[in-house]
């Protein structure tokens, strides 16, 4: 029998097991402390998190879960953080999420733990803190919201903001009719029913092995999510008395599967960055290498905007993550293993594609060869990424003139300038958008187009970026360039008028300025005026340690585990 880890508090009869003890009976029961697992639910519901506003009555249905199994639940709010609203990024708080629930797991009387997240960074911080203090842990995720409708038409978040935001600056659409769209996008609880991030890494979380099979995607006011999240809470107890930590069933097969899903489902590349977060945590060795390796040539199946039509309750409605893996199961690790102590592939026997609009044939995918293709070059030396399935096929192979913003601001301030000399075969770079320059790494790598262009009929063009760009997201967009302008990357020294050669059959981007010019250039004034200088707190500490986008963007001293142990007493 495995010795719980909450003894070393509760057990004894001296004066700190009394202390312990005392403060937290208040009406529990003595055999609460003697034998009985401490399961927390790191909730990650806020008012300011809209996608995770549900999950209190998620944690409801855990906690009667955690109490069936013989567990004691105990709440634990956590860093909650809602990519709607924070500025200037959420992504610049994503590492201060996982260090402070790893921090709060690792110090308190705690035996497993749920994981409650939804909106696009909570899954992965909460992943990155249960890799590092490696106590027993299971992800819920909080599901997305129901189809958005507007004007007869499925409406996606997200995905409509990009879309119908031009439209208006293109003339096509009113004023009016953007605003009354709102309501119809929303339209109930959850995180968005894009292939956003959220959905993302739902999935990606499932397929790694951190969720319950055939949970992920379930809608937030589905009433089987809590049902999942019943199971969820007893299968945490049953996790501490096998003592299954990630540490134990979380391999390197476990990221290829999730490479896999990933592709498959045309997810965001938002989750390149945090799969690799993830693995630095657990000392696995993953590379942008191996997104291309084994991610970039599997097909997307899943008709979903923003690559496709449909939304993520067509998908849970046509079958499911399971149901798309078992199309792509002989691209799977059969070995690696779930919370469940079973493998993944295990779980696909049953797995049935309802409707082949939503989840497509093997043989007759949405797109071929879809999945996330790494860029190199002299523009990019330690890489960039592109998503072949939300870009233009023609634009896939593109030269065309560098038209340069220093910073986002400048950017703003010039784009829908009528003077500006840009056209359609432009390339629209933006720098000083990477994890040090902004800081935090934004979403912003999908400008919006000159309005000229849009009024001329142009809807996408080549653009090259150091930040990121939301899920929902779609165009060629070329993202995470590393190393960023803001740490001496080449990006900083591109000058209005170079000529840029995309080329993503070759995996490559590129300026094309002799190399020993290149290395002669240093940075203009304007672009190092637009990189973040601060002076204190935590976004001084974030730009002084913060990694590039190629390994994780985590902080360097947050890299690897410090596991559970906690040796001094308190009092």
């Amino acid at each position: 029998m495995v010795r719980l880890r909450s003894a070393q508090w509760y057990a004894g009869q001296d004066r700190n097991g009394y202390i312990h003890r005392a403060w937290m009976r208040r009406g529990v029961p003595a055999d609460a402390f003697t034998g009985r697992p401490q399961i927390a639910i790191a909730n990650t519901a806020s008012d300011l998190t809209p996608c995770n506003a549900h999950l209190d009555e998620v944690a409801a249905s855990v906690r009667n879960g955690v109490y069936e199994a013989g567990g004691i639940p105990l709440d634990l709010p956590v860093v909650s953080l809602g990519e709607t609203n924070v500025r200037p990024t959420a992504m610049l708080w994503r590492n201060m999420a996982a260090m402070a629930t790893e921090e709060m797991l690792r110090a308190n009387p705690l035996d497993g733990v749920v994981l409650l997240g939804g909106c696009d960074k909570t899954i992965p911080s909460l992943l990155m803190a249960a890799a590092s203090v490696d106590l027993p842990a299971v992800v819920v995720p909080g599901g997305p919201m129901l189809n958005g409708t507007f004007r007869g038409g499925l409406l996606g978040c997200g995905t409509g903001v990009w879309r119908l935001s031009e439209e208006v600056r293109a003339g096509t659409l009113s004023q009016e009719q953007f605003v009354r769209s709102e309501s119809s996008m929303i339209r109930s609880r959850g995180h968005c029913n894009t292939m956003g991030t959220a959905s993302t890494m739902a999935l990606v979380a499932e397929a790694l092995g951190t969720v319950l099979p055939g949970v992920a995607g379930t809608p937030a006011p589905d009433s089987r999510l809590l049902e999942a999240a019943h199971h969820t809470g007893r299968l945490a107890v049953d996790m501490v008395a096998a003592d299954r930590r990630p540490g134990t069933f979380l391999t390197k097969g476990s990221f290829h599967n999730a490479i896999v899903a990933l592709a498959a489902v045309g997810g965001s590349t938002n989750a390149v960055v945090h799969l690799l977060a993830i693995a630095g945590r657990l000392g696995i060795d993953l590379t942008l290498d191996d997104f291309d390796r084994i991610g970039s040539r599997v097909p997307v199946l899943v008709d979903l905007q923003p690559a496709g039509r449909f939304l993520m309750e067509d998908l849970h409605r046509a079958g499911g993550l399971l149901a798309v893996l078992r199309e792509v199961r002989d691209l799977l690790d059969p070995d690696a293993l779930t919370v469940t102590g079973e493998p993944l592939v295990g779980f696909l026997d049953d797995a049935t594609v309802w409707d082949a609009d939503v989840i497509r044939p093997r043989a007759e995918p949405l797109v071929a060869e879809g999945g996330i293709a790494v860029l190199r070059g002299n523009l990019a030396p330690d890489g960039a990424l592109v998503k072949p399935a939300a870009a233009s096929p023609h634009l896939l192979r593109h030269r065309g003139r560098a038209v340069v913003f220093d910073s986002i601001e400048d950017f703003h301030a010039r784009v829908d300038d009528p003077d500006l000399d840009v056209d359609a075969d432009s390339v629209l770079v933006l720098r000083g958008c990477g994890p040090k320059g902004y800081p935090g790494m934004p979403e912003v790598s999908n400008m919006p187009l000159p309005k000229k262009l849009l009024e001329q009929g142009v809807r996408d063009m080549v653009r090259v970026c150091d930040g990121r760009m939301s899920g929902t997201a779609y165009g060629t967009v070329v993202l995470h360039v590393a190393p960023e302008a803001a740490a001496g990357g080449p990006l900083g020294l591109v000058r209005t008028g170079d000529f840029i050669t995309l080329d993503v059959e070759a995996r490559r981007i590129d300026v094309d300025v002799p190399h020993d010019e290149l290395a002669h250039r240093t940075p203009d004034q304007a672009t190092v005026d637009g990189f973040a200088a601060p002076r204190r707190g935590w976004e001084r500490l974030y730009v002084d340690h913060v990694l590039q986008a190629d390994t994780g963007a985590d902080l360097d001293f947050l890299v690897g585990s410090s596991g559970s142990e906690v040796s001094r007493e308190s009092h």
